[in-house]
């Protein structure tokens, strides 16, 4: 991951990792950002806390909210970097699916 400048750093624990998923808490503070990166595999995103974030990609950047308890699927090759512009934390249950 490429950190974003003047953003603060999401926070992430890995609570399960095995030979069929990983399984990590993200936790974004106001003002923070996971940094650019890239998707390796197929996964899930489960919010415990929602709220609205930023994603900017090649395209550009486009607002997104997250509603808790409201998961979404997304494919391997996503390319993305997610930021906080909010008040409050946004936390994240992220599922990659492995092989």
């Amino acid at each position: 991951m490429t950190m974003t400048p003047g953003f603060l750093p999401a926070v992430s624990a890995v609570q399960v990792d095995n030979s069929r998923v990983r399984v990590t808490e993200w936790r974004i503070p106001p003002g923070g950002a996971t940094g650019h990166h890239r998707h390796e595999m197929d996964y899930v995103i489960t919010p415990v806390i929602g709220g609205a974030l930023t994603i900017v990609d090649a395209a550009g950047s486009q607002a997104a909210e997250m509603i808790a308890g409201v998961s979404y699927f997304r494919e391997a090759g996503v390319e993305h970097d997610v930021q906080n512009h909010g008040a409050t934390e946004i936390v994240f249950i992220e599922t990659e699916l492995k092989a």
